[in-house]
């Protein structure tokens, strides 16, 4: 599929949490707009960021040049007002797109937090090219608060692939949370939203991640799923044989089967317990 990209220069790289992350977060980051992983049950698909674009989502990045000296400078900033600075990357993209192992946005980024650290941050992705930039990770986590969350929605490939088959493969997204839990970072596997998976998924991740969050597409598309059905969730569930899979409390069921095999205070479900850690020391 070929990408429309284009370099711009963002006038803020900050933006003020609100929503789903209005949790603990005061800020989220977004590196790039658009996305080319472009999963069929993204959110953002339905947000405004897309609405006024005429190219279909997963088609379209927008490459913010700029991002890293807008994030010292909003940064100091909020040091100056005494304000605090909990930053969600990312909220409405993935910091770790293919382009930026050419563009470097986010490492760059991780560079100027390295020297002007926030309170916290957590670190949202599905891309195994974090592992690029765990000597920043190192660093920065001796500096403040950090959090890598990686989603693992499936530990089906077929499955990853009907459902976001542009996305890395997860065989590789393991892979990267291993190196990253291996590096004394803490990691939190994302199973987010909840597709179907084996009854071993609970031991693929046992010794790699210091904590589970489980979310769904009604409980965590931001519309109490109604964006979710928009998509086309429900038909695309139903086609596939895959109905009992898509439930207003499966993540109830999925919590309750992962305790069953996992330590239960790792394990966090939707909203509530989405970021706990921000109110937690981070041992």
């Amino acid at each position: 599929m070929q990408i429309q990209q284009r370099e711009i220069s963002a006038k803020k790289i900050l933006t003020e949490a609100t929503g789903y992350l209005d949790v603990g977060f005061t800020h989220s980051l977004n590196p790039y707009s658009g996305c080319s992983f472009s999963c069929r049950y993204c959110y953002v698909r339905e947000m405004p960021i897309q609405e006024f674009r005429n190219v279909p989502w997963g088609e379209w990045l927008d490459i913010k040049k700029n991002a890293a000296e807008n994030y010292r400078d909003e940064l100091l900033k909020l040091r100056k007002k005494g304000k605090p600075s909990n930053i969600f990357i990312s909220s409405a993209t993935d910091p770790y797109q293919p382009i930026e192992r050419k563009t470097a946005i986010t490492r760059s980024i991780l560079e100027e937090m390295v020297q002007h650290p926030p309170d916290f941050v957590q670190i949202q992705t599905r891309g195994p090219l974090i592992t690029r930039d765990i000597d920043l990770l190192v660093k920065l986590k001796d500096k403040c608060g950090l959090l890598v969350s990686m989603t693992v929605e499936t530990d089906r490939e077929e499955i990853k692939r009907l459902f976001a088959p542009l996305a890395p493969g997860i065989k590789l997204r393991l892979k990267a949370l291993k190196q990253l839990h291996d590096a004394g970072i803490f990691t939190q596997t994302a199973i987010s939203p909840v597709l179907p998976f084996t009854p071993d998924f609970p031991e693929r991740l046992s010794g790699i991640t210091d904590a589970i969050w489980i979310d769904t597409l009604s409980t965590g598309d931001g519309s109490f799923g109604k964006r979710s059905e928009r998509l086309g969730m429900p038909e695309l569930f139903e086609e596939q044989g895959l109905s009992k899979w898509y439930r207003n409390d499966i993540h109830q069921s999925v919590a309750k089967y992962f305790r069953k095999h996992l330590p239960g205070v790792i394990i966090r479900v939707s909203k509530e317990e989405a970021f706990p850690l921000l109110k937690h020391p981070l041992t």
